[in-house]
């Protein structure tokens, strides 16, 4: 219930409704606009490549190396753009924060990237999916991407003042999740009734257990 409701402070009850799909509390890291159904990635760990392995020390003798070490962390970043676009992800969702290199080629292939969600929402998406998070940097960058979700759309969503991620995803079972926008005066009485349809929700499902049994 937590990951399927945002409260909204400073609107009327009236206000409240229930939208399709689930809505990330998070704006977009880079937001490029498409039609139609696309392919989302999910992902736990930076894109931007390591030097070394963790525990092994790089050692760096001189300026240019340095700068050498950089270019080339530079083109595996594009290189893994491009290998994504010609996978045709147009999403990835991230539980770490990405850096600005990242970004940068996301944005000049046409990735969106929403970053820092938490283990929770990974999970729900994991679920809503049935995918993994994908893990890039292997032998290889030449294999096809196959831990993809199929999202019907994705767009920014401005709730009050605050920019929110709002994606649709492709269920693989009978769970189809919508997101419950609860609207109030303040975040009390926003609060008070988040309490109520949780306890509502959770008096049904136990309600729906002991009918099934």
């Amino acid at each position: 219930f937590v990951e399927l409701h945002a409260a909204v402070p400073g609107l009327p009850l009236a206000s409240s409704r229930v939208l399709p799909g689930i809505v990330l509390r998070r704006d977009f890291a880079a937001y490029c606009p498409t039609d139609g159904e696309l392919r989302a990635l999910l992902v736990t760990e930076p894109l931007r490549p390591a030097l070394t392995a963790p525990g092994v020390e790089f050692v760096v003798d001189s300026g240019g190396q340095y700068q050498a070490s950089l270019r080339w962390i530079t083109k595996r970043t594009e290189a893994l753009m491009k290998h994504l676009q010609s996978n045709n992800v147009k999403l990835l969702l991230s539980s770490v924060k990405q850096e600005e290199v990242v970004i940068y080629y996301a944005k000049l292939y046409g990735v969106s990237v929403v970053e820092c969600l938490s283990s929770e929402e990974m999970a729900l998406i994991s679920e809503i999916t049935g995918v993994s998070p994908y893990a890039p940097f292997g032998d290889t960058m030449d294999r096809e991407i196959t831990e993809t979700a199929v999202v019907t759309f994705c767009q920014p969503l401005l709730l009050v003042s605050k920019r929110c991620a709002h994606i649709g995803f492709s269920s693989v079972c009978a769970f189809q999740p919508h997101c419950l926008i609860l609207c109030g005066p303040v975040d009390g009485v926003n609060e008070q009734h988040a309490a109520a349809l949780q306890e509502a929700f959770t008096m049904l499902q136990q309600l729906f257990k002991t009918v099934a049994q």
